[in-house]
């Protein structure tokens, strides 16, 4: 059920009754000149990217806890964006819980130039499909489906690609890369590790599996600051660019709404109700890891980075002034993930500064080394 948003039943009254009120008529002025706004960053990426899709079938096996009778396999729409050349070696993202695809676009045009880069919304978020029940919801679920986005892509991953994942997407890289390790040959997780503590993952959980509606501008705009206060510093622009990617509009509820199934959100809650643990699933991986640490991250612990660095020789970029988890959007940083991506440089442990704010249309096609823009 739905909970009674005040504002939103006001607004759309309000809607109904008075087209020419003046405080509706202000709010759709608003909402105009934020749509504007944030087309006009998104037009940045013009002619970059293409979106994409295939048909992921949910098997029968994922769909534990649904009755038997209603047991079939079951087509839904997955979206990705698509950006590099086609033969260019092959990197994989997938985002957060409630992230969208366009949360790496950045990124994706900082080393279009030297890779393909996939960015996949997970099932019920962003532009993908949802599932058929709540229960189904589940990582072994992502995990089925990174599966059958690489299945999809066909030859450009018959050779060892590179995954990235932030969040949660770093939680079904791990598991992926355990299962399949001749498939990955690097793996990227941003300001994630093979443990979570139970604490942090209810709380985040209790947050988020909720349904929201933003009336206003202003009112998106705050709850995006308390929600990305720990992504570290970025300019307001990158925060509208990603809430408007994150979010759509809902006539029914006069205002922007998350773009995500929240019953996903509330199988992650019950799944947050214990630590999260894949130590065995990281035994298993033998490939290059570069992990991204925001310093002030409550999800990566420096005694999990410890943990990890039993048996594995791993590079670590440490993130100052950042939390969970860094956007990626600071040249220094994906200047740094394209270095590695290069093979410069062996297991070591290093802090990133934090670049110059990115101007208007900047999408700084040719990308500088790390240690290049550092002295820049």
């Amino acid at each position: 059920m739905i909970p009674f948003d005040p504002a939103a039943q006001a607004l759309r009254v309000a809607l109904a009754r008075r087209h020419d009120d003046p405080a509706v008529e202000a709010a759709r002025e608003r909402w105009a000149a934020y749509d504007a706004h944030a087309e006009h960053l998104t037009g940045r990426f013009a002619g970059l990217y293409a979106v994409r899709s295939f048909a992921y079938v949910q098997p029968v096996h994922l769909q534990r806890g649904v009755p038997a009778r209603l047991r079939k396999p079951y087509a839904t729409r997955v979206s990705y964006t698509d950006w590099g050349p086609e033969d260019a070696p092959l990197l994989i993202c997938g985002g957060g819980v409630v992230n969208s695809a366009m949360r790496f676009a950045f990124l994706a045009a900082d080393l279009r130039g030297s890779h393909r880069v996939i960015c996949m919304d997970w099932l019920g978020r962003g532009r993908s499909g949802w599932l058929a029940d709540e229960r189904e919801y589940t990582r072994a679920t992502y995990v089925e489906q990174l599966k059958q986005l690489v299945a999809h892509l066909g030859e450009a991953a018959r050779r060892p690609f590179t995954l990235l994942g932030s969040s949660m997407g770093g939680t079904v890289a791990i598991d992926y890369a355990a299962r399949h390790p001749a498939r990955v040959g690097r793996l990227v997780l941003n300001d994630v590790g093979p443990f979570i503590p139970r604490a942090r993952r209810r709380r985040r959980a209790e947050t988020l599996a909720r349904f929201y509606v933003f009336p206003t501008p202003d009112d998106l705009t705050r709850r995006v600051g308390a929600s990305q206060k720990h992504d570290g510093p970025v300019s307001d622009d990158i925060r509208r660019f990603v809430a408007y990617h994150q979010t759509r509009w809902s006539d029914d509820n006069a205002g922007r709404v998350y773009r995500h199934d929240v019953r996903a959100l509330h199988a992650y809650r019950d799944e947050a109700k214990t630590s999260l643990s894949q130590w065995d699933a990281w035994a298993r991986i033998r490939c290059p890891v570069l992990v991204l640490h925001g310093m002030q991250s409550d999800a990566l612990s420096q005694r999990t980075l410890d943990r990890m660095r039993r048996g594995h020789a791993l590079t670590v970029a440490h993130i100052p002034d950042t939390g969970h988890t860094p956007v990626l959007a600071d040249r220094h940083q994906t200047a740094c993930i394209a270095d590695w991506l290069r093979g410069e440089g062996a297991a070591a442990e290093f802090s990133v500064p934090h670049a110059a704010v990115r101007g208007d249309g900047d999408t700084n096609d040719s990308i500088a080394s790390f240690s290049e823009n550092l002295r820049s």
